[in-house]
């Protein structure tokens, strides 16, 4: 540690722009490895960091009301400044200040970009504006759907099968409700596990009663006079009548404040290099603004150093953690983030967990137990690599096909335990070929 990097330790002014889960980890982390600097949190919404995944399982379905899921703090941070309910809306790189929407500004000497991302409305204004139409995203989001599904609409259109759309679709069905899904691809989960793996996810829902609508697009909703949600229209020509329904067609990242701050961005996100550090415009590094979380877009070297842009919770944890603590750091004492993804979901009674990256594999096998039963894990493979790694009901496994793709292992890897398939036979994953 040098004298520059003590002495900013010491009286340096670190700002956060976004108090979500990224946010809160990295504040922990720099008073835990001895920042006692200034320190201030930027948050567009007036809430304390709280915690997304409960949102679409147990606020949905009633378990927790929504202000219930406040995030634990891990460290103390009663002398970092809160600033929430106030949106940043400008970035002055040159001179080091961040703009918010009251007017203000903001000084730093080192900045953590953590905006993540904001739920993808539908695509009609006037149609996203009707009573019965709700996307879900913020803690404000989880509270108006809960009330909607508390009235108990005779049909929920659920547009997107992604996994918040079929995490929603797996809480209504559990309330009694009939549900319809519309989803564009081939199956459910097509875009994170492949039309192969999304076809058992399809299978599944069908068998709990959804009406699983795949290669079918909304065209339009329809309304009352009253301005209440009453329809669908179809890409097939069908219609529906619906009292609700949920857009879940992906997420969007939190940019907009930066277009005109000379960073490199775009709808991946903020791109920074391996040690969390943003890049401008050019390509080359801005020492003092990292990014960590939903909107940052990073190099993985465990995949071919693409640039990969993730919205999984353990993703925002870790990568916070790095870019606190290289903030801190000199360039011979920062860490690249290297951590291999992982995620996880819940529905229709089954636990679904993945490591790695599917979308980055052309190939998948599946490695141990019964499809049937909805019990297996699958290995995803690339040009002969093992890229990843998914299970339903069979987790138990993923730490060791974890090893696998961190050592690059041949694909298909070896198969850990007795319950393997009589032939290991790869067959085509089935991504849409479009950049993860």
């Amino acid at each position: 540690m040098t004298q520059v990097e003590e002495s900013f330790k010491k009286n340096g002014h670190i700002v956060i722009v976004g108090a979500s889960l990224a946010g809160l980890r990295a504040a922990e982390i720099l008073r835990k490895e001895g920042f006692i600097g200034k320190l201030t949190t930027i948050g567009d919404e007036p809430y304390e960091p709280y915690d997304r995944p409960p949102l679409s399982k147990q606020v949905l379905s009633g378990w927790i009301p929504a202000d219930h899921t406040t995030l634990p703090r891990l460290q103390p941070l009663d002398d970092v400044e809160w600033r929430l309910g106030v949106a940043a809306t400008g970035l002055d790189i040159a001179n080091k200040q961040v703009q918010l929407a009251d007017g203000e500004t903001v000084d730093f000497d080192r900045l953590l970009i953590a905006t993540g991302t904001r739920a993808r409305p539908w695509f009609k204004a006037n149609e996203a504006a009707l009573k019965g139409v709700a996307v879900l995203r913020t803690r404000d989001d989880a509270q108006h759907l809960r009330q909607l599904l508390d009235q108990k609409p005779r049909r929920v259109l659920i547009i997107g099968a992604g996994f918040t759309g079929s995490e929603i679709a797996s809480v209504c069905m559990d309330l009694g409700l009939s549900v319809t899904v519309a989803e564009r691809g081939e199956s459910p989960l097509i875009g994170a596990l492949g039309g192969e793996i999304g076809s058992v996810a399809a299978q599944l829902q069908r068998q709990r009663g959804v009406d699983l609508r795949c290669n079918t697009m909304v065209s339009s909703l329809e309304g009352d006079a009253s301005g209440r949600l009453r329809g669908a229209h179809f890409s097939d020509g069908s219609s529906l009548d619906v009292d609700v329904a949920i857009v879940a067609l992906g997420a969007v990242r939190n940019i907009e404040w930066l277009q005109d701050s000379g960073l490199a961005v775009g709808k991946m996100g903020v791109t920074c290099d391996a040690d969390c550090r943003v890049l401008d415009s050019d390509g080359r590094v801005i020492g003092d603004v990292f990014v960590a979380g939903d909107v940052a877009s990073f190099p993985h070297p465990l995949y071919s150093d693409q640039l990969v842009a993730l919205e999984h919770w353990g993703n925002a944890v870790a990568q916070a953690e790095v870019a606190a603590h290289n903030m801190l750091s000199s360039q011979a004492e920062c860490r690249p983030y290297l951590t291999i993804p992982a995620f996880w979901s819940l529905q229709f009674g089954v636990n679904i967990k993945c490591v790695g990256l599917p979308p980055f594999a052309d190939e998948v096998v599946i490695m141990q137990g019964s499809v049937e039963k909805r019990q297996f894990v699958a290995a995803y493979g690339y040009q002969g690599r093992t890229v990843a790694a998914v299970s339903f009901d069979h987790g138990r496994w993923l730490p060791f096909y974890e090893k696998q793709i961190a050592a690059a292992a041949p694909f298909p890897p070896e198969s850990p335990s007795f319950d393997i398939p009589t032939t290991l036979q790869p067959v085509p994953a089935r991504f849409p070929r479009v950049l993860i």
